[in-house]
């Protein structure tokens, strides 16, 4: 390492920089992703289980990182907008650009810093090939300058030149399988989130079919009232309460 040139070595420390980034990237993408689908997976579950908007809204609280949590509870803020909070929407498509809006901002967020691993993988093994480059021409100097063609003349070189090579692919391999890898885990969450936002809005698109319903004598709802609700059971009892 004391015979590597100037050149050589301005590659390899910008090489390192780039390696110490990108890992700092994957480790901390690694850390949100397992945290969103985590909560995610919290989130759509006790979503299906809950009786009413409120208990979904303190949900959505506790679980920031989940993309579904985002996108209900902007969805949820148009809807109070629209009804002060009880009774069914009378407009859906404001709700239905809300869902959209943030669907597109939450899988935003989990793209952020995603290009950098994509520079990096692509950057680096050019980088590393510049100290190749630099290594090759340095052994024909070293070559020009002995006289003759020794192995101690072209050796210093040839060091340079393979170094900075594995350099710039020990640098590129792991940005390269990482940004895949999590473009993969991105688009997962685009398709969950979009199911999510179909769900909520047929469950609030369902809201005045069922709270227009004729009501049923008492020992009819007594029986009804004994079964679990479903999703849109919270939605329809809010609807009937507004009214």
């Amino acid at each position: 390492m004391n015979n590597i040139g100037s050149v050589a070595m301005s590659v390899l420390v910008l090489l390192l920089i780039a390696s110490l980034y990108s890992w700092t990237i994957i480790l901390g993408k690694i850390s949100t992703f397992s945290r969103a689908t985590r909560e995610s997976k919290r989130f759509i579950r006790e979503f299906r289980k809950a009786t009413r908007l409120q208990e979904i809204s303190a949900l959505a609280l506790k679980c920031k990182a989940s993309p579904l949590a985002m996108v209900f509870e902007d969805v949820y803020e148009s809807y109070k907008r629209q009804t002060g909070g009880s009774g069914p929407p009378r407009n859906l498509t404001p709700l239905e650009r809300s869902a959209q809006t943030a669907a597109s901002e939450s899988i935003t967020n989990l793209e952020r810093r995603l290009t950098w691993l994509a520079t990096i993988a692509s950057v680096s093994p050019f980088v590393g090939l510049f100290g190749t480059v630099i290594g090759i021409m340095d052994s024909f100097l070293g070559l020009g300058t002995a006289g003759a063609a020794t192995l101690r003349a072209v050796a210093p070189g040839i060091a340079e030149a393979l170094i900075t090579t594995a350099a710039g692919l020990f640098v590129a391999v792991p940005a390269v399988v990482a940004y895949n890898q999590f473009s993969a885990r991105i688009r997962i969450f685009a398709a969950a989130t979009d199911d999510f936002c179909r769900e909520l809005l047929n469950s609030l698109e369902e809201i005045p079919v069922r709270s227009a319903q004729p009501a049923r004598p008492p020992g009819s709802e007594s029986r009804s009232e004994s079964r679990p609700e479903s999703l849109a059971g919270p939605l329809t009892g809010q609807a009937q309460g507004g009214r």
